[in-house]
């Protein structure tokens, strides 16, 4: 994967290649980001076409496992190729995997918490919450992801 970035970078002209290494870790992050999103709708649909039975728990059970299958492409890219994160021991590994799942939990509660408050308490539109709170959503989980899950040991010493 780091030798198709690498490529893919090499044939942008190099004012471009300079932006893409000053921003790398955000470029990369939204990237991934969106490979994140395309997981989830992908397994959502594959649930919502494939499992027979009842609609709603199709939602509910296309909801739960797309959600599980997005955070963990998300957990193991991020610590890979955005943040570059290296753990030597299974403690070290699972410290920071838990870490991951806790912080992608608190901005799942927080966009449910946008939905009720904007939707069902102010009767805002769907469409533009669901678009609105993804910003607020993406943001929020690359500041988690940055500031508590993968910081670096010299960040750790410093603080």
């Amino acid at each position: 994967m780091e030798a198709l970035i690498k490529w893919f970078v090499g044939l942008l002209p190099k004012k471009l290649q300079d932006i893409y290494y000053k921003y790398e870790e955000k470029w990369l992050y939204l990237v991934f980001g969106a490979l994140t999103t395309l997981v989830s709708i992908v397994t959502k649909l594959i649930i919502f076409y494939a499992v027979p039975g009842n609609p709603k728990w199709e939602n509910t059970c296309g909801v739960v496992v797309s959600w599980i299958c997005a955070v963990t492409f998300a957990f193991f890219t991020n610590k890979k190729y955005v943040f570059k994160n290296e753990t030597k021991t299974r403690s070290e590994f699972f410290k920071v995997f838990v870490s991951f799942y806790g912080a992608r939990g608190a901005t799942l509660v927080m966009e449910w918490l946008i939905f009720f408050i904007c939707c069902d308490i102010l009767d805002m539109n769907q469409t533009v919450i669901t678009f609105a709170s993804q910003v607020f959503i993406f943001i929020a989980n690359y500041v988690l992801s940055k500031v508590f899950v993968f910081r670096n040991k010299k960040e750790e010493e410093q603080a």
